[in-house]
């Protein structure tokens, strides 16, 4: 298996905090963009679509701000996928922060998925 490489990449979205939190952390919001649906049994969330599922451990959230997977097939390393909002003190503008991990030769369709999910989430809360 190659190693993957870790990379961020910001939208700026317009949403109060708050609201965009609860489409990132509960199974209920990430159901409306980021998958056909999500369940969730404590910190273990499993993620359905057409093709298949898979299982992530929430492994840290902070209310309002983070939210942090780990998948369960990637146990035995150090990859995740976060979700932080930022909010620019001075001009109170939030941007969607995320952070991944891909391997070198599927860099740029990792980064064109999370721009079609973001797309969808901004289009679910009426940030288009």
């Amino acid at each position: 298996m190659q190693d993957k490489t870790k990379y961020e990449i910001e939208f700026v979205v317009h949403s109060s905090p708050q609201l965009l939190y609860q489409y990132l952390s509960t199974p209920s919001g990430l159901s409306e963009w980021f998958a056909d649906n999500v369940n969730s049994r404590g910190e273990l969330f499993t993620f359905i679509w057409d093709d298949g599922e898979e299982e992530a451990k929430l492994i840290r959230k902070k209310s309002g701000e983070l939210v942090k997977f780990k998948w369960e097939e990637s146990e035995g390393d150090d990859t995740f996928f976060e979700m932080r909002i930022v909010v620019d003190e001075i001009t109170k503008d939030v941007s969607l922060l995320i952070t991944d991990f891909a391997e070198d030769d599927e860099m740029e369709e990792a980064k064109m998925l999370w721009e079609n999910q973001i797309s969808d989430l901004k289009h679910v809360i009426g940030s288009v």
